[in-house]
C-alpha cells in the first residue's frame, strides 16, 4: 500500500540523530523520498563524535517504507547546500518538504552561564550553527521548493513561541537562538505563505535522543529507569513522536491554517491523532508549565 507522501519529496537537513533522524524516518514511513544531511557519516565523524550517521538514517527511512538517500553537507558552506538542492532538482525534480534540523550546539553552551563568563567563541560557533545554517538552507531550497505549490517548510527548535518568550533558556546564546528560529519560522510564512507554501515552528517536547538516553544511561527499552534520578522524565518522547507531527502536517491539505505559527508535537498529537510509540500522547509543555515549573511532584496524568 502506498503512503499519503508517496511520491513525494524531502529535505532533512541535521538528520544524522535525535529530531532529524525520527522525522526523517516517518516521513519515510509515509511513502516519501527523504534526502538526509548531515556531518557524520560512516567514514568521518564530526567534532560530536558519535556512532550515528546520515548512513544509517537513510537505511531506517527505507526500511520504513520510504526511500533515503544520504548526502553528507555541511550547512555553513554555501557552496555545498547549493550543490545539494542541485541534485535534487537534476533527481527529482522537486522538493515538497524542508526541514530545517540543523543544530550541533550541545557541545557549545554552558548552562546558567551568563554572557560575560561563558566562553565566546563557543557562543558564536552556536549561534551559526542553529541559526546562520537555517537561513543558508532556505536561501537555497525555497526556490525549489516554490516550483509546486503545496510546499511546507518545518524549522525545528526547542520551546513554543509562548514558552519562550516567558522563559529563560539556560543562556544568552541558547536563549537567543532558539527564540530566533521560531521567528524565522513567522517570517518565512510571510514570504512563502502568498506564494502558496506553509511554513511553521515544530518544537518535541523532552526529546529521548540518543544523547539524553546516554545522558541518563539508559536505553529506549528501559528508559523509565531514569526516572530514579528525575521523575518529570516521564513526559519525554521519543523522536518517532515529532516525526509523526511533520508527516501528519505534511499529509494535511489544509496546511496553511498553520503559517507562520508555532507548534508542538503534543499540540499536533490532539489534532491529528498520532501517538508516540507506546500508544500515549505525551503533551510536554504544558506540563511543563503546570507541573514541573509550577514546582509539583512529577504526575503525567492528563498529561500523556
Amino acid at each position: 500500500m502506498s503512503g499519503p507522501l508517496e511520491g513525494r519529496i524531502a529535505l532533512v537537513a541535521g538528520a544524522t540523530r535525535g529530531a532529524g533522524r525520527g522525522i526523517a524516518v516517518e516521513l519515510g514511513a509515509a511513502g516519501a523520498t527523504v534526502y538526509v544531511t548531515g556531518r557524520s557519516t560512516r567514514a568521518r565523524r564530526s567534532e560530536y563524535d558519535r556512532p550515528e550517521t546520515i548512513e544509517d538514517t537513510a537505511d531506517l527511512v527505507t526500511a520504513a517504507g520510504g526511500q533515503g538517500i544520504a548526502v553528507p553537507v555541511d550547512h555553513l558552506r554555501a557552496s555545498e547546500v547549493r550543490a545539494l538542492v542541485d541534485r535534487i532538482a537534476d533527481e527529482q525534480g522537486r522538493l515538497d518538504v524542508l526541514v530545517n534540523d540543523i543544530w550541533g550546539g550541545e557541545k557549545l553552551f554552558q548552562w546558567d552561564t551568563p554572557v560575560w563568563e561563558h566562553d565566546l567563541d563557543n557562543g558564536l560557533r552556536l549561534l551559526r550553527l542553529a541559526v546562520e545554517t537555517h537561513a543558508i538552507t532556505s536561501h537555497h531550497a525555497l526556490p525549489l521548493l516554490l516550483r509546486h505549490p503545496g510546499g511546507l517548510v518545518v524549522e525545528v527548535t526547542d520551546g513554543t513561541a509562548d514558552y519562550n518568550r516567558d522563559t529563560y533558556r539556560v543562556n544568552l546564546f541558547y536563549d537567543l537562538a532558539k527564540s530566533s528560529v521560531l521567528r524565522m519560522a513567522f517570517a518565512l510564512g510571510h514570504e512563502i505563505g502568498p506564494r502558496g507554501a506553509t511554513a511553521v515552528a515544530l518544537t518535541p517536547g523532552w526529546l529521548r535522543s540518543e544523547l539524553m538516553l546516554d545522558a541518563y544511561g539508559v536505553r529506549e527499552d528501559n528508559w523509565h529507569d531514569a526516572l530514579a534520578r528525575e521523575p518529570h522524565f516521564a513526559i519525554s518522547e521519543t523522536p518517532h513522536y515529532v516525526g509523526r507531527a511533520v508527516a501528519a502536517l505534511a499529509a494535511d491539505p489544509d496546511l496553511a491554517r498553520f503559517n507562520g505559527r508555532s507548534l508542538s508535537s503534543g499540540q499536533l498529537a490532539r489534532v491529528y491523532g498520532f501517538t508516540d510509540l507506546d500508544g500515549s500522547r505525551p503533551d510536554a509543555w504544558r506540563y511543563l508549565v503546570e507541573v514541573q515549573d509550577a514546582g509539583k511532584p512529577a504526575d503525567v496524568t492528563g498529561y500523556r
